[in-house]
Parts: structure tokens; C-alpha cells; sequence
């Protein structure tokens, strides 16, 4: 390389893009990204199709996606697909040493050194500083990296938007000024009334609560709390020099339902709260200052574009593209349409269009869900009413493109859709339902008829 060239990678773990303030959220959460922000480039438009965390982190860090990678699950079997390099491992060819702060999983296989931080919590331990936590870990290793001659990586983690959201104060009254436990307050009871995650609310929430803005409150006082540690890094880069020869990258695994849908405070289903996600690369002299590009882009175009704007060209085939010539002025054209999946409460799949959102059920799900849902994006953004039965020639076009596009991307890896086989997803094995029978329906699954495996699990 002529120029030593650096990579600061922040991961947020489930920040979801319309609760931040850089993308028009009314509350304050995140004045630190923004102000950065201002000296890079903003994507207004970035999705995780492949949801949650294995699949997301997976799509980000190999530029690759699911029917390449073989990861869907949050519980994924073995490792990776044969031949799929991470970008770390691209990265040490380079001639880069790379340190991954809190995630070691098959997703980011590949780095030098993995370091750990206390990044969770529970009511009873009280409430964690996740983001000072991270900070203490990772501030250390920077200047260890930035004294040395080699190029560096440096991935982090951050776990304060995730579950549970128990920001320290005075950040868990920032948004909130009234009293979640009155007894009028009735928002809470479906929450709590619903079984599988019941116990796992209880852990962190406090006794009593009753008002689920409360709850919202402690997530957007968990963004902003990791904003203002987020300060702290942006400054450590500065005073180390680092700004002119470091490209800083930001985005998030997936975004995070939280009383949206049904899905309560949690991950799963495969509305635009949980696909729609921040990103933005900043790096004087080879990034745009203060430009915003309103172009669709996925998760899959992260990596392609980090090694773009490091100048490496490394000889393999993406599956997403670099997004450095439309920054740069270069017409590009976004990617309109897209394969989304999740697996791990829920074994779904859909097509999103820019008017149109399929989710097709391939087991039936713990919240009673239809097996279809259909979306118009323009007419209803929220998702809130299913069209599905008003509009069948809609969902059989959906369902054709999805299905051509399925059957493409077999062919081209020469390997069965992992939505199809992966069946080790979270809630077969932890959720009580109508989730025994994953091997008969499989069964259908491979011979391609998907309503038939539905109709049979619906049956028991």
C-alpha cells in the first residue's frame, strides 16, 4: 500500500435507524453520531435483509449473503459456507493486524485478537454501563494499534440499544417524565401476557411497570448514553492523529421492535423497525463531508466499500457493491428490491419492493401471525394493515420474483436455500408451540411446496 490506511468499525447491536436523531427522530439520541456524521457520508436507506444478529453481522463483515454465507440463524450449525474469506481475513493479506472488541461468533471469524467487555445486565445487578464498559476495553487497544507501523482494524460491538435497556443515569430519565407505574396504565399487560418472553421481561423491567413509553424511554436513553461514550472515542481519534488516515464506518446488525407489531421489545419479525438501519462512513480526503444518499443500499455493500475506500481490490467475487462511485458523484442503481429472512423466534422469509412487502411464513409463529402478509409501503408505512386477501394477484407476483430470485441464487452456489434446512433456529428448541414437526415440513420444503409444510404444522 502507498499510505498506511486504517479501519475503525463500529457495530451497534440492534440500533434501529428511525430512533436516532441523525435521521429526523424528535428525540435528542444521538447528537454525537450526527455531528461526526457531518464529516462523512450518511445513507438514509441502509437495511439488514437477513435478520438477526449471526445473519446480519454475517452479511456486514463478508459482503456476501445468506445463499453464499449459509447463515440465516441466530444458533447457526458449523461455520461458514467453504471459501467465504471476513473481511479481517481479506485484511491480513493486506498486510493489516485487526482487534474485535465483544463478538466472537462464526460471523466474525478471522480477527487477531478478540477482547471481552461486560455488555448485558439484569434489574437485580442493576443498571450496566455497557458503552463506558466498552470504552474502558477498547480506548487501551487504540493506542496500542496507533503506535504501531502495521494498518489496523479495529471492530467493536456496542450492546446498549440491545436488551435489556438499563441505561445508567441520568440517561433513563432523559425521556421519560411520568409515572410508569400507574395503575390506569394498561399498555404493559399484553407484554407480560405474553408467555415465552414474559420471564425474560421480568429480569430487567422494573416490578410494577405499567406504561410501555417508559420502556421506549430506557431504549432511547440506551442510544443516547452510547452516544455520549461514542464522544469519547471520536475524540481518543482525533487526539491520536488518527482522523486523516482512518476510515470510521458505523452501522447496525439489524434494528429492534419495540412496541411494534406484537414483537415486543425484542428483534424479530421482518417489519421495517428491525430492517432498517443507520449507516455512514467518514474519512477525510476519500469520503464526501456532509453528503446524504437517499439510494437503497443493504448490508451486503459494507464490505466491498471499506476495501474500496482503502484502495485494496482483492480477487473476490461480492455479492453486494462498493457504494464509494456514488459518493463520489458516479450514478449508481439502487438495489429496489430484495430476499428477506429471519430465523430465530420465527422461521420467515419475503420480498420487499419499494411499494410492496411479502412475508411468507414456512412454520407457524408464536404470536398467531397469518401465514401471508402483504404490505403496501407507500399507502400503509407503518405495516399496519395485512392486504394479503384484497390483493392475490399482488402476493403471487411477489411470490413468483421471490422464487425466480430463490431459485437463481441456488443455482449459483450450487446449494439449497438455508432458510429451507437450517432448522436449529432459537425458538424450535425453546419456544412451547406448534414446533415438533420441522423435519416433516422440511419434507415439503424440498420438493418446493411451501403452502403444504404450513398447512401441516398448522394442523398440530
Amino acid at each position: 500500500m502507498s499510505e498506511k490506511r486504517n479501519l475503525i468499525f463500529i457495530g451497534i447491536d440492534s440500533l434501529r435507524a428511525d430512533h436516532m436523531s441523525l435521521y429526523g427522530y424528535p428525540r435528542l439520541t444521538t447528537p454525537h453520531i450526527a455531528k461526526y456524521a457531518q464529516g462523512g457520508t450518511v445513507f438514509d436507506n441502509c437495511f439488514s435483509p437477513h435478520i438477526p444478529t449471526t445473519s446480519g453481522y454475517g452479511a456486514m463483515l463478508t459482503g456476501m449473503d445468506p445463499f453464499s454465507t449459509g447463515l440465516v440463524a441466530l444458533r447457526h450449525q458449523g461455520g461458514m459456507a467453504e471459501g467465504i474469506q471476513t473481511l479481517p481475513e481479506i485484511l491480513r493479506e493486506a498486510g493489516y493486524t485487526s482487534t474485535c472488541v465483544g463478538f466472537k461468533n462464526v460471523a466474525g471469524r478471522g480477527f487477531d485478537k478478540y477482547l471481552e467487555f461486560s455488555g448485558w445486565g439484569s434489574w437485580a445487578e442493576g443498571r450496566s454501563p455497557k458503552a463506558e464498559n466498552l470504552n474502558a476495553v477498547t480506548l487501551p487497544e487504540l493506542e496500542r494499534l496507533a503506535n504501531q507501523d502495521q494498518p489496523f482494524c479495529l471492530f467493536m460491538r456496542h450492546m446498549d440499544p440491545h436488551a435489556p435497556y438499563l441505561p445508567p443515569g441520568p440517561f433513563e430519565r432523559a425521556f421519560y417524565g411520568g409515572d410508569e407505574f400507574d395503575p390506569a396504565n394498561k399498555s404493559m399487560e399484553p407484554v407480560f401476557g405474553f408467555k415465552p418472553f414474559c420471564d425474560f421481561f421480568a429480569s430487567w423491567m422494573p416490578p410494577g411497570v405499567t406504561d410501555k413509553d417508559y420502556v421506549v424511554a430506557q431504549y432511547d436513553g440506551a442510544v443516547a448514553y452510547m452516544d455520549a461514550c461514542l464522544a469519547v472515542l471520536f475524540e481518543k481519534i482525533r487526539a491520536l492523529g488518527l482522523e486523516e488516515n482512518t476510515l470510521v464506518v458505523l452501522d447496525s446488525d439489524h434494528g429492534e421492535t419495540l412496541y411494534d407489531h406484537e414483537c415486543w421489545f425484542d428483534h424479530h419479525g421482518l417489519y421495517e423497525p428491525t430492517l432498517r438501519v443507520p449507516l455512514v462512513f467518514r474519512m477525510p480526503g476519500k469520503v464526501p463531508a456532509g453528503k446524504r444518499l437517499a439510494g437503497n443500499t443493504t448490508l451486503i455493500d459494507v464490505t466491498p466499500t471499506i476495501l474500496d475506500i482503502l484502495g485494496l481490490s482483492p480477487k473476490v467475487e461480492f455479492d453486494g457493491q462498493s457504494l464509494l462511485p456514488e459518493m463520489l458523484g458516479e450514478r449508481r442503481v439502487p438495489r429496489t428490491e430484495f430476499y428477506i429472512t429471519e430465523c430465530t423466534w420465527m422461521r420467515k422469509h419475503g420480498w420487499r419492493t419499494p411499494e410492496w412487502k411479502l412475508i411468507h411464513a414456512l412454520e407457524p409463529d408464536f404470536h398467531g401471525k397469518p401465514e401471508i402478509e402483504l404490505y403496501n409501503l407507500v399507502d400503509d408505512p407503518e405495516e399496519t394493515t395485512n392486504v394479503a386477501e384484497q390483493a392475490p394477484e399482488v402476493v403471487s407476483m411477489l411470490e413468483h420474483r421471490m422464487m425466480n430470485f430463490i431459485a437463481r441464487r441456488e443455482r449459483e452456489t450450487g446449494r439449497p436455500n438455508p432458510m429451507y434446512t437450517n432448522l436449529h433456529w432459537h425458538g424450535h428448541k425453546d419456544v412451547p408451540g406448534p414446533f415438533e414437526s420441522s423435519e416433516q415440513a422440511y419434507e415439503k420444503l424440498h420438493i418446493g411446496d411451501v403452502g403444504a409444510a404450513i398447512r401441516l404444522q398448522q394442523k398440530k
